[in-house]
């Protein structure tokens, strides 16, 4: 089957022509022609198996032209990479329509957002937050909403968006068309999707939480104390003697130890960077920039990273630390081995992570293999010159205080009820 063979305009089809693409991949096959036909879906395929189309080709056809100034196509998104990525497919299929799109996001300043909406809109990439923000400032009308697109639903649950989903279907029309689409759902997706969808054709393309077929997945045991060291001498290495890593996107489960990781991984020769929820948009768009460009080769992520991120031929995905939820293994390692490449996911598993590996083999109903862990060296970082310390007889710290002199020790803050020097001192 061909791209020409499902019904699209010659405009999209150029596009589609001019991306290097010819042959629609099974989630593309299934879906274009169900959302052309009007209906809703129910959509699930493995990350990385060209979902965003499957939904952006066709209702950007049915848009057929610009049309006043609100938008009529909403697709709701649970990041900012993310919706900044479905926002690139839709300007790059509809190039050659006079459709206009823009994207909403928090972490940046509003105001452009909202001159680009005065200035007319058709299609409407958004994250929750920013959305529902500017809706109750007046800044957004959805009045007009024909289309309405849930994008990675799960994750939206995951992420503690199940009430701003609510909110936002509430201020949609009654008639319009709804898609849901991810990698994984679970019974929560399906029951948020039995609330809004009417009478859905059910695609699946996979079975559920199943991962990427081309991906090679191995595992090596290690200490947490350990892990950093390990990874270093793989960074150098390789995994099974593959040679020396150059592209590499390593998860854990928290920002500030995706900060220290990658200070580790600088301190020890590699260059990296950090990207995670604390950063700005700026920083992160960077950061991205500069581990497609070659520029740095370990970009070390948490959870924000592993939806939306589409790196071309990314050969490795480390798990530094698995996920506490079995699904979110599935979403990191399927950002290697996209659109029929192959690719790697190796997981450094510390003894209290056993009950997650089992959790995750599970879901996936496949095993992880272990491989012998490596004799690795300990490198720590060069220790901080420190100040030497102050002499006995000196005003600092050691130095005795003559009575009546200097301070009392702080009292209890009236504000908070602790000590000024509390918790946020550290």
């Amino acid at each position: 089957m061909k791209f020409s063979d499902l019904g699209l305009s010659s405009e999209l089809l150029r596009a589609v022509a001019e991306k290097g693409y010819d042959t629609p991949t099974p989630i593309q096959q299934q879906a274009i022609p169900a959302v052309l036909g009007g209906r809703d879906v129910l959509a699930g395929a493995q990350t990385g198996t060209g979902k965003t189309a499957g939904f952006v080709l066709p209702l950007l056809q049915r848009l057929v032209a610009a049309d006043g100034r609100t938008p009529r196509f909403l697709v709701l998104t649970p990041t900012r990479e993310l919706a900044a990525q479905v926002a690139e497919s839709a300007r790059v299929y509809g190039r050659h329509t006079n459709l206009r799109t823009t994207v909403i996001f928090g972490g940046v300043s509003e105001k452009p957002q909202i001159g680009a909406l005065r200035s007319g809109c058709d299609i409407l990439i958004a994250t929750p937050g920013r959305l529902l923000d500017l809706v109750e400032q007046r800044a957004l009308d959805l009045s007009r909403i024909k289309h309405f697109v849930l994008d990675e639903a799960d994750r939206m649950l995951d992420m503690g968006f199940i009430h701003d989903i609510k909110r936002i279907i509430r201020l949609l029309p009654v008639s319009r068309q709804n898609l849901m689409f991810s990698a994984t759902y679970s019974n929560d997706i399906r029951d948020l999707a039995a609330r809004f969808l009417r009478s859905p054709i059910s695609i699946e393309v996979a079975p559920r939480n199943t991962t990427a077929e081309r991906v090679d997945q191995v595992a090596f045991a290690a200490p947490k104390e350990m892990k950093r060291h390990l990874l270093v001498h793989l960074f150098d290495h390789g995994a099974a003697g593959e040679g020396t890593w150059h592209q590499v996107l390593v998860f854990t489960r928290t920002k500030h130890g995706a900060n220290r990781l990658a200070q580790h991984l600088e301190n020890a020769g590699i260059r990296a960077a950090a990207i995670h929820g604390n950063k700005s948009q700026a920083a992160r768009v960077r950061a991205l920039a500069d581990f497609k460009e070659g520029k740095i080769v370990a970009l070390v992520a948490t959870e924000v990273a592993s939806r939306g991120l589409d790196i071309k031929e990314l050969p490795q995905v480390v798990n530094y630390e698995l996920p506490n939820v079995p699904e979110d293994y599935v979403h990191r390692i399927g950002r290697t081995a996209r659109a029929g490449a192959t690719g790697r996911a190796v997981s450094l598993v510390s003894p209290d992570e056993a009950g997650l590996l089992r959790d995750i083999e599970r879901t996936m109903r496949r095993s992880v293999p272990f491989l012998p862990t490596p004799k690795f060296e300990v490198r720590e970082p060069k220790p901080t010159v420190s100040r030497p310390k102050a002499s006995p007889d000196s005003r600092g710290a050691s130095a005795p205080r003559p009575k009546g002199s200097g301070r009392r020790p702080g009292p209890r803050s009236k504000r908070s009820g602790r000590s000024r020097r509390g918790r946020n001192a550290f």
